[in-house]
């Protein structure tokens, strides 16, 4: 269906090079919608890429025999590549012109789709997944400083924000339905499945992406990425090993201190070289750094318990994927249902208590779900923290509006690279510490109750990374309607006097 809709925006729309002013009203011709919905469909596919693979793990451990240290890399290993390249990928639609790079990026993410549903051996497996990450990181940036450039800011960006970043928190959740129904039909499909798609979504980019040169002259910082992607790629590896080795083991010391280098030489190379990756002042933003914790503890804690209760429903409690999936909808559903309403939102109440009041029914939700036992009932445990939990999702749109807001054109693609390096980075470490906590318990006894003791610190800790997050977003808002009350009672007692 959606390749029959782009198919008949790219016959029946004017495929002249389009103007470069950005559009600065909410009536938008069909060639800009065919645009933006091309990149929203490529958005859906990182995050469909992602929670498919979730719902498909306890089948690839069984047939590859890998552990569950082992299958947490099939997540981390691609939210790794993801995060770990944004900021490179940011600037080099910059630098290099948004549209080319855009392309080549959707081009490697297709190959390695296919290949990744080809492969039987658990590291390659790994390896696809790290490059299928490695060029969403052009992607996902790219296809926001896309938007941000041709849609003026105001009421036109937030709405095309809007229906951008649901799309992207959408495919994440509907990924747990694809992904039961291509488990279902072997795990292999949910490798496959995005491979298509993705093609029939180059295509229409090819023709609906207006050209576009480069936004500045400059250079790369090929250093500073090395550097911080192999920070990140330590970080999480001795974070998800510890437990094996020893927290106070030698090796485990020597990694962190080894991570504690290459993020200071990262920082030292970024104030020197003279193309940055990252210009370190874009950082003292704060609509940027809030937005980029709210992102953290948003995505951390539910990669988190996504991860556990697929792990237990299927593999301790022996529900299928399907009815795994099925039980998580919601979620999807509450997420696609806020793309009419999330813009208008915004407009009406700002990014900051949107924000804040998400992330505490989120962080609700959460809570009730540590009522889980080895026999669930569904309407009455599980779906009230399902629904809450979605609630929490419904403010990812205005997270993206608040970090690009008041950002400088030349600096949206770095702009949208630190959050989703935020948003793909503190997850993967958010995980990989989860991971720690849930393989440092008992393994013997395999009963259901032992091991959802042995889950149910996991669980808390998800559920604790989402309270802090809740409350830095209400702490950062409360003094900023403080402060307005202030500013706006001093005239009066001007007059008075």
């Amino acid at each position: 269906m959606r390749v029959h809709v782009l198919s008949s925006l790219v016959t029946s729309t004017d495929l002249r090079p389009a103007v470069s002013t950005a559009a600065d009203s909410t009536q938008w011709t069909l060639r800009l919608w065919g645009m933006l919905i091309t990149l929203c469909i490529v958005l859906f596919l990182d995050g469909l890429d992602v929670s498919m693979i979730g719902v498909a793990l306890p089948s690839i451990g069984t047939e590859l025999d890998l552990q569950t240290s082992t299958l947490q890399w099939l997540v981390s290993g691609y939210v790794l590549g993801y995060g770990g390249l944004l900021l490179l990928g940011g600037r080099t639609a910059d630098l290099l012109g948004r549209r080319k790079v855009f392309l080549i990026a959707l081009a490697v993410f297709a190959i390695a789709s296919l290949a990744g549903a080809l492969v039987s051996s658990g590291p390659l497996l790994i390896l696809t997944r790290f490059i299928k990450g490695l060029a969403a990181a052009f992607t996902a940036p790219t296809g926001l400083s896309i938007i941000t450039t041709n849609f003026a800011e105001g009421p036109a960006r937030n709405k095309a924000l809007s229906i951008y970043t649901v799309f992207g928190a959408g495919g994440y959740s509907m990924g747990l339905l694809f992904g039961g129904l291509m488990t279902g039909l072997g795990w292999r499909w949910t490798f496959l499945l995005p491979f298509p798609v993705a093609i029939a979504a180059l295509i229409a980019a090819f023709y609906l992406v207006p050209k576009d040169g480069p936004a500045e002259e400059g250079g790369h910082d090929l250093l500073g990425a090395l550097l911080s992607t192999s920070g990140m790629l330590l970080l999480v590896y001795t974070v998800v090993s510890a437990p094996e080795a020893g927290w106070a083991s030698a090796r485990t010391i020597i990694s962190f201190l080894a991570v504690a280098a290459l993020f200071a030489g990262f920082v030292a190379v970024e104030k020197r070289v003279r193309y940055p990756l990252v210009r370190l002042g874009i950082l003292k933003k704060p609509t940027l750094w809030r937005a980029s914790l709210a992102i953290i503890a948003v995505a951390g804690s539910f990669f988190s318990w996504q991860f556990i209760t697929t792990l237990y429903l299927q593999d301790t409690l022996g529900w299928s994927p399907l009815k795994l999936s099925l039980a998580l909808l919601p979620v999807g559903l509450l997420v696609v249902a806020s793309a009419f309403v999330s813009d208008k939102l915004v407009d009406r109440f700002g990014t900051g208590p949107i924000i804040a009041v998400t992330m505490t029914i989120m962080a609700i939700g959460y809570l009730m779900y540590l009522r889980i036992d080895t026999a669930p009932a569904y309407l009455t445990v599980l779906l009230p923290a399902v629904l809450l939990v979605g609630i929490g999702w419904v403010g990812f749109p205005a997270i993206n509006i608040q970090a690009t807001s008041g950002i400088d054109d030349d600096e949206q693609g770095l702009a949208a690279g630190v959050l989703q390096t935020a948003m793909q980075v503190g997850a993967a470490i958010v995980l990989a510490v989860t991971t720690a906590i849930i393989s440092s318990g008992s393994h013997a006894d395999t009963s259901p109750a032992a091991v959802l003791d042995n889950y149910r610190p996991g669980l808390e800790f998800a559920a604790g990374v989402a309270i802090v997050g809740a409350l830095v977003a209400l702490t950062v808002y409360l003094p900023k309607r403080k402060a307005r009350k202030t500013a706006a009672a001093e005239p009066e007692v001007a007059l008075v006097g």
